[in-house]
């Protein structure tokens, strides 16, 4: 069986955020034909047109990983009902310059958690929206807005009440036939 390396995305620069702790979770849960690597995006500088001539060495070694990957994981926070900063100039970078577009036709899901009963829903949407005009494929047929709740998932990922492990585990059994789908559809390096 083929396996695939997916990139994720921890949206929250916390090294204490509970959507890390979501991350390493689905990282367990994750079928074995998926390899998760996290892209880490706190040592981006902010992003400006100016650095479009000449990328930094962060900034490159940033959009060599996306491209290293088959496809994309975001795991987010949401900020004052939005995106978070450091995640969307990650986006940011990763979509310049213009025609070198790391997201183009690159398989992703979107996933988060939060205390807050609607989990990360706005945030979601918004990042939806930023990744359809990024021209990356979305998985839409499973939603996953997780409601944090202390000792649903330890430091170390593992998740303590068996109806979330259950769906968490389907959600990236899911993730893995949708990456399939669309590489099937869209072969790397066509």
């Amino acid at each position: 069986m083929a396996s695939y390396k997916v990139g994720y995305f921890v949206g929250s620069l916390s090294s204490t955020s509970i959507n890390r702790r979501l991350a390493k979770a689905l990282a367990r849960l994750a079928p074995s034909e998926l390899q998760l690597v996290e892209i880490p995006i706190k040592d981006l500088p902010l992003y400006s047109q100016d650095y479009d001539a000449r990328f930094p060495p962060v900034a490159l070694a940033f959009k060599q990983a996306i491209a290293d990957c088959d496809g994309l994981l975001f795991v987010t926070p949401e900020f004052n009902r939005s995106i978070p900063g450091g995640l969307k100039n990650a986006i940011d970078w990763a979509s310049r310059p213009w025609g070198q577009n790391s997201f183009a036709r690159k398989p992703s899901g979107v996933i988060g958690a939060s205390p807050g009963s609607i989990g990360t829903a706005v945030a979601q949407s918004q990042l939806r929206s930023v990744l359809c005009f990024c021209n990356s494929p979305l998985m839409n047929n499973v939603e996953a807005y997780i409601q944090f709740t202390d000792g649903l998932i330890t430091e170390d990922g593992e998740v303590t009440e068996a109806r979330t492990r259950e769906f968490l585990s389907n959600y990236m059994q899911e993730l893995h036939a949708f990456i399939v789908r669309v590489l099937t559809v869209l072969p790397r390096g066509s």
